[in-house]
């Protein structure tokens, strides 16, 4: 089956949450203002949890986008000269807010993402003291989670804990081969521990408290995009969400759709990411408190300068959200 072939049937055969939005697509749209720019960029990395911005590409197309374009980035790093919108873990925007980047928070997308794992010696966070701990690099965003984590339980970040740093080597590689105690994995990784049976949970940030409390991961918008393209910043908002509405109903045509798309190889381990992630949560979950709850941790533990308040003048714009709350109703 050809790509295109491959996108109109996606888009027939899309849920109730998503099929529905889109049939009503055209009318809504003759009643909206024209878009100020059909193009928009949107980061693409490794990690399979943001699926909604690669969901939805086609969705974009009905929100009217000709000029698609997925540019390469590392997990994490945002430039926003390049980008116009991408989702990314609010710890790492809360930071690039505070160090100030040019960003707009517009919304919370989902919830869960990143999970503890440990060896056989690791029953709790607390038995994380004097042993190792794997990160990618200093500053690294796994290394920021992992301070949360352990300062959250009564730990010394630097005394207490035996940080292993080496960015040609990836965590999850050492703790496969046993060198390290316990690291932080993002999708795929904790699913093909768990499919080889490497290791075990200690934290999933998508059911244990706090972290499954609020997003793990906020879509964000060049501040200049944003303010001078705002009917296409909310059509932009509105196609991620009906994606992410999508991720929950039919995780397995998401599933599909990233695989056909070239973003991740093993349909399992996407299928898996899916389920387990909490995509449904945006209508629900205040994305304000997931800034001020980060946004406090970070400043306790010496990441950051800025109050929440004075991040969440400087940036954010839930205007857009709110709309779309009541436009979206299911």
């Amino acid at each position: 089956m050809s790509e295109a072939q491959t996108r109109r049937l996606f888009l027939t055969t899309l849920s109730l949450a998503g099929a529905a939005s889109l049939i009503r697509a055209p009318p809504l749209l003759a009643r909206e203002e024209p878009l100020e720019t059909t193009t928009v960029r949107i980061a693409k990395s490794s990690a399979i949890c943001i699926a909604p911005q690669y969901v939805a590409e086609d969705l974009l197309r009905a929100e009217g986008f000709t000029d698609i374009r997925y540019v390469e980035r590392p997990v994490g790093q945002y430039p926003a000269r390049d980008v116009d919108f991408s989702l990314n873990y609010a710890s790492n925007w809360i930071a690039d807010i505070d160090a100030a980047e040019p960003i707009t928070l517009l919304a919370g997308v989902m919830v869960g993402c990143f999970e503890l794992f440990g060896n056989e010696r690791i029953r709790t966070i607390s038995d994380l003291r004097g042993k190792s701990v794997g990160v990618q690099g200093v500053g690294s965003n796994n290394t920021v989670l992992l301070t949360l984590m352990v300062a959250l339980v009564g730990f010394d970040p630097v005394k207490d804990i035996h940080w292993v740093t080496d960015p040609s080597v990836k965590p999850v590689e050492r703790f496969v081969e046993g060198k390290i105690d316990a690291f932080l994995g993002f999708p795929p990784e904790p699913q093909d521990l768990r499919a080889r049976h490497i290791g075990h949970v200690l934290v999933d940030s998508a059911v244990d408290r706090p972290w499954s409390q609020y997003f793990c991961c906020l879509l964000g918008g060049s501040r200049e995009y944003v303010r001078n393209y705002p009917i296409a910043t909310k059509r932009v908002l509105r196609a991620i969400l009906k994606a992410a509405d999508l991720c929950a109903s039919e995780p397995e045509r998401a599933a599909r759709r990233l695989v056909e798309g070239g973003y991740t190889p093993r349909y399992d381990y996407a299928l898996q990411a899916l389920r387990e992630n909490p995509y449904d949560k945006w209508r629900e979950y205040d994305a304000e408190d997931t800034v001020r709850f980060y946004a406090l941790r970070l400043r306790e533990a010496g990441f950051i300068k800025s109050s929440p308040q004075k991040l969440i003048a400087e940036g954010t714009d839930w205007r857009f959200l709110n709309e779309l709350k009541r436009e979206l109703k299911a």
